[in-house]
């Protein structure tokens, strides 16, 4: 069964299928990610890995989105019939569940400092009281639940609303505004004293902080970055039109998450090289150092009040493509299953979150291979199920799907040449999945 909805207009996919890339993980992770792995070296590696394994692997997701227009179980079904491929969806489900489960988590934290800088709560503390206050507001289950419970009920009132209403909409008008506000703040950034220094720190390699373990944080960060390996890209080119071009649109969404993560970097790097303090602090970067940094400058906490909308919006637009991976899975294109469905899971998820949420107070002695539960579905999902979904997706495509039928999907709507099918084709059958392998089998302690 085809899809009842579609989006209106390219750019409208365009900026949905973005904003479902540009999330928590080009914001919130990447500039933390390279803080602790040396800046330079760790952007250069991250984008290798985008071009040669994100971007093969977008457009191999758009190709059996649009191939069978349907949602990523059926899908699979309609390409493969007879067979288990469809478990790949299955998988594809099982992870964003656990990723918005945890994701969400930080989004209510962006909530509650964005509910702080109206209260005048953020005003003229110094880093060590930035500090305290962020571990006791992690730590408070009211407050973090509360505001979990805000931004999963954001996110399910969109997708009940359906695609070109609810997801279309929203994301045509917060990826602009995300746009526009990210760089106001970085002119602010790089204009500072001593702002030189970070973009150096950003820019300049220093490959003798690489190691193995830099190299599955920047493939890791590819993959969560262009949230790819999870059927969402699927989902959302479903909803596509025959006629649109696909590898133009997957070169404008990796661009605009490229553009994002730099822009990203250069609020935060040159601010904080510029007031001397740690690029490395890790999670905690945005919650405790940048409050430092905005507290002292004119009209700070209004500019820290932009990042963290900034920051919601690319949260926001990313949550909203993995419920609706889920949601489509089980409405099938009946809208008013979609609104029951929607908000079934969309609570579901938020129960499965708490743990997630407690695991920064009142559970934070609960740990699992040495990890709190939040870090350890963090590490799940980053490092084991969406590689290991993108390795499936990619020996899909490139093995079960006829090479002909796929250039002839490809060629809907665009001009591709042969000779650049034959090079995606090339990178999706044998370059993507043994790279894929080696760095899990590193992971795994195995090679």
């Amino acid at each position: 069964m085809s899809q009842q909805e579609q989006f209106s207009s390219r750019i409208g996919f365009i900026l949905s299928a973005a904003g479902a890339a540009i999330g928590l993980g080009a914001i919130w992770k990447f500039p933390y990610i390279t803080g602790q792995n040396g800046g330079g070296a760790f952007l250069i590696i991250f984008l290798l890995f985008t071009l040669i394994l994100g971007l093969p692997l977008l457009v191999a997701e758009f190709t059996i989105g649009r191939t069978a227009q349907k949602d990523p179980v059926n899908s699979f079904k309609t390409i493969a019939p007879g067979t288990k491929w469809h478990y790949i969806a299955i998988l594809g489900m099982t992870t964003v569940f656990i990723l918005l489960s945890f994701y969400s988590v930080i989004g209510g934290w962006i909530i509650t400092y964005l509910g702080k800088i109206v209260t005048g709560g953020l005003n003229g503390l110094n880093e060590a009281q930035y500090a305290e206050m962020f571990g006791e507001t992690i730590a408070n289950p009211l407050i973090t639940l509360s505001a979990q419970f805000i931004f999963i009920m954001i996110t399910i009132i969109v997708i009940t609303r359906g695609v070109q209403n609810g997801i279309e909409q929203a994301n045509k008008i917060m990826m602009p505004a995300l746009t526009i506000l990210f760089i106001i703040l970085v002119i602010r950034s790089v204009t500072l004293d001593g702002a030189l220094e970070g973009i150096a720190f950003l820019f300049q390699p220093d490959f003798s902080k690489v190691t193995s373990g830099t190299v599955l944080e920047a493939m890791g960060q590819s993959f969560f970055t262009l949230s790819v390996g999870v059927t969402a890209m699927i989902t959302y080119s479903a909803y596509l039109p025959k006629d649109q071009n696909l590898p133009r649109s997957a070169f404008s969404i990796v661009g605009m998450n490229i553009m994002v993560v730099l822009l990203a970097g250069l609020v935060i790097f040159p601010a904080v090289f510029a007031f001397d303090l740690s690029p490395n602090a890790g999670p905690v970067l945005v919650f405790n150092v940048l409050p430092t940094i905005f507290s002292q400058l004119p009209l700070g906490m209004l500019f820290f009040a932009a990042f963290l909308i900034v920051f919601l919006f690319a949260a926001l637009t990313s949550a909203f493509s993995m419920l609706e991976v889920i949601v489509a899975v089980i409405s099938k294109g009946d809208a008013a299953k979609r609104k029951k469905w929607a908000w079934i899971i969309g609570l579901a998820i938020f129960v499965f979150g708490i743990p997630s949420t407690l695991s920064y107070g009142v559970w934070s002695d609960a740990t699992l291979f040495d990890k709190t539960i939040f870090d350890l579905a963090d590490y799940m999902v980053s490092n084991i199920l969406m590689p290991l979904g993108a390795l499936f997706i990619a020996i899909f495509v490139s093995f079960k799907m006829k090479k002909s039928n796929l250039y002839e999907e490809l060629k809907q709507g665009s001009s591709i040449k042969y000779g650049v099918f034959q090079a995606w084709f090339f990178l999706i059958r044998y370059v993507v999945p043994i790279l894929i392998v080696l760095v899990m089998l590193d992971v795994l302690g195995i090679w």
